[in-house]
């Protein structure tokens, strides 16, 4: 007997050194910064193989030099980069001035929503602001915040945009910068400047998309894996994968949002749009984009897509 327990708690001691090992792992594997390896520079050259209408204008604004950056300082003392243009003088006459802050994904940079700038500032003339996320692009941080944390920078970001503009703005993201949108949502105080939401492929949770991700790509089930990581994330990084929930936030939202979401999208499964459409208690559209898979809609459906947003934020 004695033997029998002594080899049963070595046993479990060994269960528990592979779980804590395998959960490091994890959150090494989804939120390190190192492992990260997009440029801007490829940002530039993806932009242009996917987008190719785009090309003239975004070489037009980087070679006239018109395309400007600054370094804002968050309040724990990191630097956080963000690209800024404003709106083509043609258009003074014809549109209000606006306010368009675009918000990128997981593992991109400020650079891969320049499609989305192309969209507001050439053909609506819209201001554009594109922030690099904590631990992306240019900005300070080791570790991706799954938009939790990142609700909080884009605040800071409303206040430049605020300062800098002075005009009516729209919070657009895409993906991982979609979740960051709806988080930021349904803070209270928000700045009166901002007149409408727009997400495009946004998840519901950091806990929904990781654990379909563990099923996905490692065929584990969520227990206990996705718990002991979930804890370890909170205690290196002071924020846990529950809480950081979109599905939430956007219950909190004042505002009209437009909710984007390709049908055959398998890296943010469909099926989340639903119920984040459902929880948004005011103004509202959804857009089920056709054969359309993770973050592509404005790819395959560009006329569309900008006739969508323009009457969204004209309603």
């Amino acid at each position: 007997m004695k033997k029998i327990l002594k080899y049963g708690l070595i046993g479990l001691g060994v269960m528990v050194v592979l779980l804590l090992g395998a959960s490091v792992y994890m959150v090494d594997y989804a939120l390190a910064r190192r492992h990260t390896k997009w440029t801007e520079e490829k940002a530039w050259e993806r932009l242009g193989e996917y987008y190719p209408w785009t090309t003239e204008w975004m070489d037009s604004i980087r070679s006239n030099g018109v395309l400007r950056d600054t370094f804002i300082m968050a309040e724990d003392g990191r630097r956080l980069h963000g690209y800024y243009l404003s709106r083509h003088p043609k258009h003074d006459s014809i549109s209000v001035a606006r306010t368009a802050l675009l918000i990128h994904g997981y593992r991109n940079c400020a650079i891969d929503m320049m499609h989305l700038g192309y969209m507001y500032h050439h053909s609506m003339g819209y201001n554009i602001i594109l922030p690099d996320l904590h631990a992306h692009g240019q900005s300070d941080g080791e570790s991706i915040q799954m938009g939790w944390k990142d609700r909080l920078d884009a605040l800071l970001w409303c206040e430049v945009a605020d300062s800098v503009f002075r005009s009516p703005m729209v919070v657009h993201g895409i993906s991982m910068g979609a979740a960051t949108t709806m988080m930021l949502s349904g803070e209270e105080n928000l700045p009166i400047s901002i007149t409408h939401f727009i997400e495009d492929c946004g998840y519901t949770s950091a806990w929904d998309e990781f654990e379909g991700e563990l099923a996905k790509q490692f065929s584990l089930p969520a227990f206990p894996l996705l718990h002991l990581t979930s804890f370890l994330c909170d205690a290196m990084y002071g924020w846990n994968f529950t809480e950081a929930s979109a599905l939430k936030q956007v219950v909190k939202c004042p505002k009209p949002m437009l909710f984007i979401h390709g049908d055959t999208d398998d890296f943010v499964p469909t099926w989340m749009v639903h119920p984040l459409y459902e929880a948004h208690r005011g103004e509202k559209q959804l857009w089920i984009t056709e054969g359309v898979e993770h973050a592509f809609s404005y790819r395959y459906y560009p006329e569309e897509y900008t006739e969508r947003v323009r009457s969204f934020l004209l309603s």
